[in-house]
């Protein structure tokens, strides 16, 4: 497999990212300044200029390439779960436990969720970005029903629910398994709170 070598301006485009993406989940986009990023990455205003039209030019930058790293993850992981069972559900349930084990590998816990920082403070954003993390959660639901409705197509929910809330969950345990393992200190919070998902899926549509 070949290994994709980044050129010098891609590697100090990257290296813009990760510092102001460090910066931003830490202490949020508005008290994340151009200057200090510049400063960390030891270049000059001008240089931060031809990289990025402006703060949110690079905004847009880092959560499109947050959600591109993202569902990298996720798909790596369907691939996997769908390798050793073709059953549906079997296979989702495979692949939340993938899910819990890699977050759970995370020595300090998932260091927080960018889309989730994002809508915190949409206020600051422009239109096209707020757009794109509204976008996002659209394609975590779409993403996560396809999944239920071929569950339900084998295995019919044995309680009456709404399969795009249900896709939804898994959102809502994301971000807050992430606020929970970060305010308790207890990053394994996060991956115990996939496998209680994990287990109420099936409960959904296997019963006791």
């Amino acid at each position: 497999m070949s290994v994709q070598v980044l050129s010098k301006g891609e590697q100090t485009r990257e290296r813009i990212m990760d510092i102001a993406q460090d910066a931003v989940l830490h202490k949020g986009f508005a008290s994340t300044s151009i200057d200090e990023i510049i400063c960390e990455a030891g270049i000059t205003k001008s240089g931060f200029f031809y990289h990025f039209r402006d703060k949110n030019d690079l905004a847009k930058a880092l959560l499109q390439r947050y959600t591109d790293n993202e569902w990298k993850v996720f798909d790596d992981l369907f691939k996997q779960a769908d390798e050793l069972s073709d059953d549906p559900l079997h296979s989702f349930l495979i692949f939340l436990k993938l899910f819990a084990d890699l977050m759970a590998d995370i020595p300090n816990g998932h260091p927080g969720c960018l889309v989730a920082s994002y809508v915190y403070q949409d206020f600051m954003f422009s239109a096209d970005v707020r757009e794109l993390t509204t976008e996002g959660h659209r394609i975590w639901r779409r993403r996560f029903r396809e999944k239920l409705d071929k569950i339900a197509a084998r295995y019919p929910a044995r309680i009456d629910i709404n399969l795009d809330d249900m896709a939804d969950m898994i959102s809502a345990v994301a971000d807050g398994g992430i606020i929970l393992s970060k305010s308790l200190h207890d990053p394994q919070a996060f991956p115990r709170q996939i496998m209680l998902y994990r287990a109420f899926v099936k409960l959904v549509f296997l019963g006791n």
